[in-house]
């Protein structure tokens, strides 16, 4: 697989939260993708430092994360939760390492750029050591919108997510596999990630409540859409589900745009982005689903038609791999673009 960043020095890079699904998929993309790695630390709690992980055919040892952990580290990819995520990328920062950060911990801080790279990658010529990827179901939404912006441009849009249990992590997925064997047996489902239970079921609550009624996930979908469009005034408005899937998130976009649409236009549209693949013909009922886009790196756009209660609307469906594109991929990606514009900071020499 072809990248940018091939022929490019070597990068002393570290993985941050490396045995987790997101971790483990970072590992593999940078493999597939011949990112130029120097030297590889692979960093982790308490809990994982005997374990070890392969790359490029050799074991990496697993080391506890600590302040030293981050000296002669040109990039940390950090994939930990927002706590951990702002105990340990000043560390880094620090140290002189830039760092790609897939929690929520920055995402909205007005000095750190929420990027997808594709969509608004200039927003990384102004970074100051870290710089946020967005949430795994903002990806998808953007990466759809952008092209469209730039021709219709946007008045208004309602999302409605169907996350798959890996937007959890692994006690997620362990969970609904939990379930559906408990259910073989006969047994009682028990749940303790999820506030019901998701196997064979379908819940209207991602994230904890906030006041007026929405999920901190669907709060993520408003602001962090507004901040990458660069649309701070953007009418927008989500509802975010669970769905027992494995792996996969799949939404659902009506979208209000200000100039007069045609439904050939859009498909020559979405047709143009290297990030976008059209899978939309009712006649052959082809259309993306999770089980179809698992493992794979394209944004799946499917069911376009025009929305018959507002003249400029539009109506589409669209689905990724939430762990690779929506998560992974987006980090690597911006590595690949920071090493070739040259705008990785100086490391302190361990």
């Amino acid at each position: 697989m072809a990248t940018a960043t091939n022929g490019k020095r070597p990068i002393n890079l570290a993985i941050l939260g490396a045995t987790g699904v997101v971790g483990k998929e970072l590992l593999k993309i940078l493999e597939q993708r011949n990112f130029p790695i120097g030297k590889l630390k692979l960093l982790g709690s308490e809990r994982s430092k005997d374990l070890h992980l392969p790359f490029k055919g050799k074991d990496y040892p697993v080391e506890v994360a600590e302040k030293e952990s981050f000296k002669g580290v040109d990039l940390v990819l950090s994939a930990v939760s927002a706590d951990l995520s702002k105990r340990f990328a000043p560390m880094a920062v620090d140290y002189g390492a830039t760092v790609i950060d897939k929690s929520s911990a920055f995402r909205m801080e007005p000095s750190v750029p929420l990027v997808v790279e594709g969509v608004n990658s200039h927003a990384l010529h102004n970074h100051k050591g870290i710089i946020a990827s967005p949430n795994c179901t903002v990806t998808p939404v953007v990466v759809a919108l952008k092209p469209l912006r730039d021709v219709f441009g946007l008045k208004r849009i309602v999302v409605s997510t169907y996350q798959s249990v890996s937007g959890a992590g692994s006690p997620g997925i362990e969970e609904l596999e939990d379930q559906i064997q408990a259910y073989t047996r006969g047994d009682r489902q028990k749940h303790h990630v999820f506030n019901k239970q998701i196997a064979f079921n379908v819940i209207p609550h991602c994230d904890s409540f906030n006041k007026d009624g929405y999920t901190k996930e669907e709060e993520k979908v408003i602001q962090e859409a507004r901040k990458i469009l660069e649309l701070p005034d953007l009418a927008i408005t989500c509802t975010a589900v669970r769905v027992p899937v494995m792996v996969g998130h799949s939404e659902t976009l009506l979208v209000d745009f200000e100039k007069p649409i045609s439904i050939e236009q859009v498909r020559e549209i979405l047709k143009t982005s290297e990030m976008i693949e059209l899978w939309d013909n009712p006649d052959e009922k082809l259309y993306p689903t999770a089980l179809d886009v698992a493992g794979n790196d394209p944004v799946y756009v499917g069911r376009i038609r025009k929305d018959t209660s507002s003249p400029n609307g539009l109506h589409f469906w669209v689905v990724s791999d939430n762990v690779r594109i929506g998560a992974a991929l987006n980090a690597v990606h911006i590595a690949e673009y920071l090493v070739e514009h040259k705008l990785l900071r100086q490391a302190v020499p361990s």
